[in-house]
């Protein structure tokens, strides 16, 4: 079971493949606040909402100096098919090795369905602009999650 992370925790630094395979690590946003979400899988209802908030609320959250980067497990081919079918405009990471999911509290056991399963836990991490973790919610909704996330930034 990976540890989740706390306010005042380092952000675990990472580097990995967006949509058109290009890298896109946390340290190339220093000096502006993340929001990093963690997702099950691209293509599917509940992670598209999600991924559908984000876009739509882009704008705004780059107003107020927020990047927005999700991340789940998937290549970045499905990746790609994912940004084109739904037109999303965030950035979107692949970690099929799962290795950042973990270092984010991100993976490990979950209730699905009444039963305990090994998989993504939907998590967002909210980082300031020296690395360091400012939120940390574990166990999200993937409706309404974005909307909370604005109330508890004041966005």
């Amino acid at each position: 079971m990976s540890e989740r992370l706390q306010p005042g925790d380092t952000a675990p630094a990472f580097s990995l493949p967006d949509a058109d395979g290009n890298e896109v690590s946390l340290a190339d946003h220093k000096g502006r606040k993340v929001i990093v979400y963690f997702y099950p899988a691209a293509l599917t209802p509940g992670c598209t909402k999600q991924a559908c908030d984000f876009t739509d609320n882009l704008d705004v959250l780059a107003a107020a100096g927020y990047d927005v980067i999700g991340v789940s497990p998937d290549k970045p081919e499905k990746l790609a098919k994912f940004r084109e079918k739904e037109n999303l405009k965030v950035t979107l990471v692949g970690d099929p090795s799962k290795e950042t999911l973990a270092a984010y509290g991100a993976f490990g056991e979950k209730k699905l369905y009444g039963k305990v399963v090994t998989g993504v836990i939907r998590s967002t991490v909210v980082v300031d602009e020296e690395g360091k973790v400012e939120h940390a919610f574990y166990n999200v909704k993937a409706t309404g999650h974005v909307a909370k996330i604005m109330r508890d930034l004041s966005v």
